[in-house]
């Protein structure tokens, strides 16, 4: 089991949301757990000091890349000559990647300073993520991560919010048998084929895993918090915050 968790906006979280997901954890036990941006709501200190000892005190391993939120929006200087200061002294490289036992996850850092809302991914980095899939265990699911989806439903935000190269990716990523890509930014939970979207013409699905916001008071199109988890046979399941139950339920 993967837990993927998105947009957790520290600084906006709510603490029955955390202690949900602390109690899940412990519950099921997941091998990772995968959170596809905006850890943060201003990426400041306390916000990123906040986020990581909640990831912490989960003890599970975890991947994180970093959301258009991560980055500072008013201290100017900053945004342009050292947009990642705060996330890396916390979280360390943009991009890592991990293996469990059933998953082999990339992940990609989609933030620019001057594409931070529909997010940037380049030339190199679609090459360095098709070797790496290539490359990895047949038998391991495997996803690749980053913050901005591939497909957006027309009537919501058009492709305002995706990639510009993200068709280019998948005709690579795709002959390595990928499975799915994980992302948040939208708060939307969503599941899309972008084999058949896109017109690929592999033989198999593949996956745009939106997650809606695990922990923020930031909710939209009147949903509740939420998240994913992706099982070892590929089956996705999406959980709810119950209200009552101060706990996640899966929908």
């Amino acid at each position: 089991m993967l837990l993927h968790l998105s947009d957790l906006h520290f600084g906006t979280e709510r603490d029955v949301c955390l202690e949900a997901i602390r109690k899940f954890c412990k519950q099921y036990r997941p091998e990772a757990i995968v959170v596809s941006g905006d850890l943060t709501q201003r990426a400041r200190f306390n916000q990123f000091y906040a986020c990581r000892q909640f990831l912490d005190s989960l003890s599970i391993p975890y991947l994180v890349v970093p959301g258009n939120h991560d980055i500072p929006l008013y201290h100017v200087w900053n945004r342009f000559f050292s947009p990642f200061v705060r996330y890396q002294a916390f979280f360390g490289r943009l991009e890592t990647t991990m293996e469990t036992e059933h998953f082999y996850i990339v992940g990609m850092n989609s933030i620019r300073r001057r594409y931070h809302t529909r997010g940037h991914i380049s030339l190199e980095q679609i090459h360095e993520t098709y070797e790496k899939l290539k490359h990895a265990p047949a038998h391991k699911l495997k996803l690749v991560v980053f913050h901005q989806p591939f497909y957006t439903f027309p009537n919501d935000h058009g492709d305002k919010d995706c990639p510009v190269l993200g068709k280019m990716a998948l005709e690579q990523w795709g002959k390595t048998h990928l499975f799915g890509l994980l992302h948040g930014h939208l708060h939307k939970v969503a599941v899309h084929d972008l084999n058949q979207i896109f017109q690929l013409g592999f033989e198999y699905p593949i996956c745009d895993i939106h997650a809606g916001t695990a922990t923020s008071n930031r909710l939209r199109f009147g949903f509740s918090n939420s998240f994913n988890v992706i099982l070892d046979n590929g089956v996705i399941e999406h959980y709810w915050f119950d209200e009552d139950k101060n706990s996640f339920e899966k929908h």
